[in-house]
């Protein structure tokens, strides 16, 4: 069987620097023209604070771009933990996917230099990342709409429901090389959690002996491996890959979804759950970030309403589509066009949100356990400074994710998941 060769970067691949990015920009005509004067009066600066990616922001003044570089390394860890480049690659095709289908809901790519491995893409402000306006408490109305929007169109539009067997086969064949990315999930969510791993870490020792207890729960192994051969195996749908709140920028009336780099052909219920678990692990947070007593209670209301409604409106979205523009080979229209059919369709496509919600609340549960046991940890959780009030916070957390993750298939409701929620709190 052959397979790709890994991509290493072009001749001219060299990271970017605030020095070098004016000369790489001033070249391509379109751009020195979107940011306007000479390259010698722009702004350069770079703000990237992700795990892997340098990210700049240049100003002019005509304009701006935002100019994202993979790099040939894991920031997060460094040199040590080599990985492609051609992670840039993945994620420009994904966003040229997202923008096909909900293109206000993504920024606009400029350009892309695979050699670089670099995208200049839309500057968007004054958005902010939607993890940081939680953790200030501000309240997005569009929010759950935005993103319900988003998930159930870049999932509808590449499942079989709505393209032909074989031009979902070329566009998975494509993804497929994913891997490195796809691994790095695999470990760091599904794995090192639940085993002695060189990068976890937790806040210690105020959970150790949660930590302890999650290597030694069975139980929970054998769901989350359940849960990790789902992913490994099941290509139903274009995944963002990491579709949580920092990878969303927002505004009070406007929401981008950026950096779908680990795009892949997966289970839809990963990006959902994914969605999930940071509303809820924000949920848990605001107790550690209040500044008194009960003052965050109404807003932790509002995320749990949130959580609701992003569920609800993506399932209608979802069904919606799938009524009016089943154009895919699966579940062939022409089948069910009596009375009786279309009856027994539509029961089918409702037992399949049923089974979708499960899978998603699986997921939502395993992605909560990383963040707070494996490597990368959440902003919401991290921004509480004292240890103790972080820990109640994280295990409260934990709690509600080990049940989120064995017993999934007792949740027949997003309302029954807003009161698992709820009631874990106020143990």
């Amino acid at each position: 069987m052959a397979f790709k060769t890994r991509f290493v970067g072009g001749k001219d691949y060299q990271p970017l620097t605030e020095h070098s990015l004016r000369p790489f920009l001033d070249d391509l005509p379109d751009l020195r023209a979107g940011l306007g004067g000479p390259s010698a009066e722009w702004t350069v600066r770079e703000v990237g604070d992700g795990n892997l990616n340098l990210v700049f922001i240049v100003k002019g003044p005509a304009g701006g771009f935002c100019v994202k570089q993979a790099l040939p390394y894991v920031r997060l860890v460094g040199e040590s933990w080599p990985l492609t480049l051609d992670r840039a690659h993945f994620e420009h095709e994904a966003l040229k996917c997202q923008a096909a289908v909900v293109p206000h809901l993504v920024p606009t790519v400029h350009h892309f230099d695979r050699g670089r491995a670099a995208l200049v893409m839309e500057l968007l402000e004054p958005h902010i990342i939607l993890r940081k306006g939680l953790i200030q408490g501000i309240v997005y109305p569009k929010i759950a709409e935005d993103i319900a929007t988003f998930a159930a169109h870049t999932l509808f539009s590449t499942s079989d429901l709505a393209v032909g067997a074989s031009v979902k086969k070329h566009a998975m064949a494509e993804f497929c090389f994913n891997t490195e990315l796809c691994k790095i999930t695999e470990d760091l969510v599904f794995t090192d959690p639940y085993q002695i791993a060189e990068l976890n870490r937790w806040t210690s020792p105020q959970l150790d002996v949660i930590a302890a207890e999650f290597r030694a729960d069975a139980p929970l192994k054998v769901a989350v491996q359940e849960l990790k051969w789902a992913f490994l195996s099941r290509a139903e749908a274009l995944l963002h890959g990491d579709l949580h709140t920092g990878s969303i920028m927002v505004t009070a009336d406007d929401t981008r979804v950026i950096d779908p780099e680990f795009a892949f052909y997966g289970p839809m219920g990963f990006d959902i759950g994914a969605v999930m678990a940071n509303f809820l692990l924000a949920y848990f947070a605001q107790d550690g970030l209040a500044v008194a007593q009960g003052e965050r209670i109404a807003y932790q209301g509002w995320l749990l309403g949130t959580l609701e409604s992003f569920w609800t409106v993506f399932e209608a979205r979802f069904l919606e589509l799938w009524r009016h523009r089943p154009e895919g080979d699966a579940f062939t229209i022409k089948l069910f066009t009596d009375d009786a059919g279309d009856r027994a369709l539509e029961a089918f496509r409702h037992l399949t949100m049923a089974r979708l919600l499960k899978d998603s609340v699986g997921f939502a549960g395993a992605k909560m356990v990383r963040r707070i046991l494996g490597l990368a940890h959440v902003e919401d959780m991290e921004a509480i400074k004292d240890p103790d009030r972080r820990s109640v916070c994280e295990r409260r957390a934990l709690r509600l994710a080990r049940e989120l993750v064995v017993d999934a298939s007792q949740i027949n409701s997003i309302a029954e998941l807003r009161v698992y929620a709820e009631e874990i709190r106020k143990r």
